[in-house]
């Protein structure tokens, strides 16, 4: 009786241990979690800040239609609106107003900040970059090239590179271009749909967010595709449309997709390594329908 009682007990055991390990192995890697800024689109244009633990730090009203922001060491922030009038503003953390542009131009959507605190503008009817300092002045203008007639799709993303030229995301086009000091095209990257966001690496590659075709690819100079990363590498993202990219310290990305016409299926933001590991990801539903652009704080 005592052996069969002794059977039993190593039989239970035995169970309970198989249970514990089957437990380990199915439950998902836990993903680091980020104080971190987002663009949101839908309902209603804003900015959100979120704590690690995804509470709500500071919120911002847009005075119209935005896509992109950039914060600043002080921690103000600075975007572009594309309403009437159109421009770009800097807002402090008690939503103050401390600079603010009015383009002369249909719409602004796209910029950038350079080092030297002067805005770069991707203004769009007419097509061209627009570099404006602190007082409202104009610094220089550079035409850029679009096949595009009406104003929305002519641009997004617009970066200075240091040697002075343009790199500019054109979404009508589906085209990144690279344009000198006078406006002539001197590189592009064609066929990359509802382009938004490209990046010119330390390496002279260029990284891009393949907008509709939901991925990410790196490109050399003679347009050969390195790196890529798309829905076939994480389908649980519900990737949709890329956006905006974020490069930290580290070398990973932060890239935010852009739900439309998927809302509620796929994750706002996430951050992957460059052997594609998802580490972290942004997904409320309740918080944001659509989010173009998500910037980490704490890198």
């Amino acid at each position: 009786m005592q052996s069969v009682f002794r059977s039993l007990l190593t039989f239970f055991a035995l169970v309970c241990l198989c249970r514990a390990a089957t437990a380990q192995e199915t439950t998902p890697a836990t993903t680091k979690q980020h104080h971190f800024m987002f663009m949101q689109y839908a309902p209603g244009n804003r900015i959100v800040e979120l704590s690690e633990d995804g509470k709500i730090l500071w919120e911002h009203p847009l005075p119209s239609l935005a896509v992109m922001f950039e914060v600043l060491k002080n921690g103000n922030v600075v975007y572009a609106y594309g309403g009437a009038p159109t421009g770009v503003q800097e807002v402090d953390r008690q939503h103050k107003v401390v600079w603010n542009y009015v383009a002369k131009c249909e719409q602004v959507l796209g910029f950038s900040r350079l080092p030297n605190g002067n805005i770069l503008l991707g203004e769009q009817g007419p097509c061209r970059a627009v570099e404006i300092n602190r007082k409202g002045e104009l610094v220089r203008l550079t035409p850029l090239t679009t096949q595009e007639k009406p104003a929305h799709r002519q641009l997004r993303s617009i970066h200075q590179l240091p040697n002075g030229h343009i790199l500019s995301c054109h979404e009508a086009d589906a085209t990144v271009r690279e344009v000198d000091k006078e406006g002539r095209v001197v590189w592009e990257y064609p066929n990359v749909e509802s382009v938004f966001d490209a990046i010119r690496l330390k390496n002279g590659n260029t990284l891009i967010a393949c907008g509709t075709q939901a991925r990410i690819i790196e490109v050399t100079r003679d347009k050969k595709i390195v790196w890529e990363f798309s829905a076939k590498d994480a389908p649980e993202l519900g990737l949709n449309w890329i956006t905006g990219i974020q490069i930290l310290k580290n070398g990973n990305l932060v890239v935010a997709n852009f739900l439309r016409g998927k809302e509620g299926q796929g994750v706002h933001a996430f951050e992957v390594t460059r052997d594609k590991k998802v580490v972290w990801t942004f997904a409320d539903h309740k918080m944001a329908v659509l989010v173009t652009m998500a910037k980490v704080l704490d890198d």
